[in-house]
């Protein structure tokens, strides 16, 4: 498994933003089989974090012209800066303390 961490310092946000993020998330998860993708935001910083089965999954996302186009005007018009790690995912755990 492995976990995809990109964080990005936002320049500007617009609908389209809102809307190829949605899609992007979308083509992750429904034709690149994504296993989980989570975002957060804070001030200007936004946080993906995407989990996934291999690296040629990641590696085809980042080739499809859609992930393509986005990452070309997301450079051009939305960040100011970005950082991308790709990481082993050794182990994963969680625990339900719903009912303590």
């Amino acid at each position: 498994m492995y976990t995809v961490i990109f964080k990005a310092e936002i320049k500007r946000v617009d609908a389209e933003y809102d809307m190829t993020a949605v899609r992007i998330r979308e083509l992750a998860i429904n034709e690149f089989g994504c296993k989980q993708y989570t975002s957060v935001s804070e001030g200007d910083t936004e946080i993906f974090i995407s989990h996934w089965e291999s690296r040629e999954q990641i590696e085809a996302f980042q080739q499809h012209p859609v992930y393509v186009a986005a990452h070309d005007r997301a450079r051009k018009r939305w960040y100011k800066r970005y950082d991308v790690q790709i990481l082993e995912l050794l182990e994963e755990f969680s625990s339900d303390l719903s009912d303590d």
